[in-house]
């Protein structure tokens, strides 16, 4: 006599699934990383960080639209050099429903005053510096020509 033996469903069956009644709702870790052209470490170390919390269906990573979006945030301030832990904050800052958006607003307004005040800074020395060697250079060229 054959019994039957029901199993769980794996990750993607779950995905499958979920997709056929929601497109694109979950993500695999995979799907991800292509997505993104990230590495699976990369997404682990975020998780590490707090930054990322996946759920799990039969110990596998399934992210949500959320998670995606988180992602897509997290990899756009790492390119503008931002931090970790800035990132962390602004990311709790949100809240479960998004009742912290005005906060968040409020401060990406205010680090982005303070990263213009000072790229601006840098770029005025930078201005600075480049007419500083142009001179220079230019008097040595003509120390040059003249001999």
């Amino acid at each position: 006599m054959l019994q039957r033996v029901s199993r769980r469903p794996g990750a993607r069956e779950v995905l499958a699934s979920h997709r056929a009644d929601d497109a694109g709702e979950l993500f695999g870790i995979t799907e991800l990383c292509r997505e993104f052209g990230i590495t699976l470490r990369t997404i682990r170390f975020y998780e590490d960080k707090g930054l990322l919390a996946p759920r799990r269906v039969n110990g596998a990573r399934v992210y949500t639209r959320r998670d995606r979006a988180r992602l897509a945030l997290i990899l756009r301030s790492k390119a503008i050099g931002a931090r970790l832990s800035d990132i962390k904050h602004y990311l709790d800052l949100y809240g479960v429903q998004g009742e912290g958006r005005v906060q968040q607003l409020k401060w990406v307004q205010q680090r982005t005053d303070a990263a213009i005040a000072e790229l601006e800074q840098k770029r005025a020395h930078i201005d600075a510096t480049l007419a500083e060697l142009r001179l220079i250079n230019g008097e040595v060229r003509k120390q040059l020509g003249a001999r």
